[in-house]
C-alpha cells in the first residue's frame, strides 16, 4: 500500500502533464538528427542543428504524441530545439508524460526528488505513468489571466491521502466535472535548454499568489514543495512539446494538445509555416520548411 508522502509526490509530479487519450495514427514525419554518441562532448550545438536539417512543416503536422514518446532523449532535445514558443495557448488540453529512464532504469524523477530531504517524499519504485492515467487529464490555459491550472477527474486518492482541504473550483470537459488544482503563473522566458530564443513557462513557484489557491494539496508545486517550473514549444497549433524541472534540475518531457485547435490550424500552418510568435523568437532565424517552398 503507498504511503500518503509517496502518493502526495505522485501527484506532485503527474501534474507536471496530465495523462490522455492518442493522437490519430497515421505516416511517421520524417524529421533528421544530428549524430551524437553516450559522450557528452559529442552532443552537436544546437545553432548547427537548426540551420543544417531544418523541419519542413508537412512533417511536423504528422507528429503524433505517440511518437514523440518513441524517441530518446537526445532526439527529444533536438526537436524541442527547433520549434519556437508559438501563442501562449488558451483553454484546455489534453497531455502525456513522456518519462525519461537513466541507465539503470529508474525513473529520473525519483532520483531528483530524493533531493527533496524535507518533504520525504520516497519514489522508489512508484508507478508514477500508472498514478497520472488514473488520475491527471492536462491543463486549462487562461491566457488573458497569464495563469494555468491543472485538471483532475477524481479526488478520492487525494482525499484518502489527506491532501485535500475545502472543495476545489471545477469546470465542464467533454461532459465530466473536472476539478482544477496547482494553478501557475504564464509568461514567455529563458529556456534552461536553449537560450536562443524564449520558451512559454509555466510557472508554479509563486502558486500561493495566484487567486482561488488552495493550500493543500496546491503547495506541492510551489515553493515549500517541489518547485516545479515547466516551459513549452509549438510543435503546430493545438500541439505543444513541454520540459518539466525540479528546482531547476530537468525531470522530464511532457506533449500537451487540443485536437480542435490542432484541427483547425493545421492546414494553414502546412501551407505558410506562420504562426503567431509570442514571444522573443531570437536573433537566429528559424528554418521551417512549409509546402509551398518545400
Amino acid at each position: 500500500m503507498k504511503t500518503p508522502a509517496a502518493l502526495a509526490a505522485a501527484l506532485a509530479i503527474a501534474l507536471l502533464a496530465g495523462c490522455s487519450g492518442k493522437t490519430p495514427e497515421g505516416a511517421a514525419p520524417a524529421i533528421a538528427f544530428a549524430p551524437w554518441d553516450k559522450a557528452y562532448a559529442s552532443k552537436p550545438d544546437f545553432a548547427q542543428v537548426d540551420h543544417q536539417l531544418p523541419i519542413a512543416t508537412v512533417e511536423l503536422a504528422k507528429v503524433t504524441p505517440d511518437w514523440l514518446a518513441g524517441l530518446d532523449q537526445e532526439q527529444l532535445d533536438q526537436l524541442y530545439a527547433r520549434l519556437s514558443a508559438g501563442p501562449i495557448p488558451d483553454g484546455a488540453f489534453d497531455g502525456r508524460i513522456l518519462l525519461p529512464r537513466g541507465g539503470s532504469g529508474k525513473f529520473r524523477v525519483a532520483e531528483i526528488v530524493g533531493g527533496f530531504g524535507g518533504l520525504a517524499l520516497h519514489l522508489k519504485g512508484l508507478a508514477l505513468e500508472e498514478v497520472g492515467e488514473s488520475l491527471w487529464r492536462g491543463k486549462v490555459f487562461y491566457r488573458n489571466e497569464r495563469i494555468l491550472r491543472n485538471r483532475i477527474e477524481d479526488l478520492a486518492v487525494l482525499k484518502q491521502a489527506g491532501l485535500v482541504k475545502g472543495e476545489p473550483a471545477k469546470m465542464e470537459f467533454e461532459g465530466k466535472q473536472t476539478w482544477l488544482l496547482f494553478p501557475a503563473k504564464l509568461y514567455c522566458g529563458q529556456s534552461l535548454l536553449d537560450a536562443r530564443r524564449e520558451s512559454i513557462v509555466i510557472d508554479y513557484f509563486f502558486t500561493d499568489e495566484i487567486p482561488g489557491y488552495q493550500e493543500e494539496p496546491d503547495f506541492l508545486a510551489g515553493r515549500r514543495g517541489l518547485r516545479v517550473r515547466d516551459e513549452i514549444r509549438m510543435v503546430r497549433p493545438g500541439l505543444y512539446l513541454g520540459r518539466a524541472y525540479l528546482d531547476k534540475v530537468f525531470a522530464l518531457n511532457f506533449v500537451l494538445h487540443n485536437k480542435a485547435m490542432d484541427d483547425a490550424g493545421r492546414e494553414a500552418f502546412v501551407k505558410t509555416g506562420q504562426v503567431q510568435e509570442d514571444c522573443w523568437p531570437g536573433t537566429q532565424p528559424r528554418k521551417l520548411l512549409a509546402t509551398a517552398g518545400y
